[in-house]
């Protein structure tokens, strides 16, 4: 359920969720550029916030930007996390497969401690 108002300053839309309070520009931008699979903000990720701001001619580095190292040191972090959470993750679908065998056979031993044979087919077994 959404409720739309409009004010001078611009369009509120209310959900049961949260509320959400932007211009009508921006919405139609932010809309805009998730058609395209853009990022919300065109600042976070591209060629003008990657790349440096001049190179050398004679082919020296160019220094890190500002934040560039600041952003490269956050992008690392969040490497390692992926990778550590990867790791975690897979460890714990060994160990379900792990737990799931394990129950498995003890089911195995259950029922074949259970279904011996009796009478007649024990003692057939007994003499062979």
């Amino acid at each position: 359920m959404l409720r739309i108002t409009q004010k001078a300053s611009g369009i509120t839309i209310k959900s049961l969720a949260r509320n959400i309070s932007c211009t009508a520009k921006v919405c139609i931008d932010q809309r805009w550029r998730e058609e395209k699979g853009l990022p919300a903000n065109p600042n976070e990720f591209g060629p003008l916030t990657n790349l440096p701001d001049y190179t050398f001619l004679d082919g020296r580095p160019t220094p890190m930007g500002s934040n560039q190292k600041k952003r490269l040191l956050k992008q690392q972090a969040m490497a390692a996390k992926i990778v550590t959470l990867n790791k975690e993750l897979d460890m714990a679908k060994q160990r379900y497969q792990k737990l799931q065998q394990q129950e498995q056979e003890q089911r195995q031993k259950i029922m074949q401690a259970k279904l011996k044979p009796k009478g007649k087919l024990l003692l057939d077994n007994l003499k062979k």
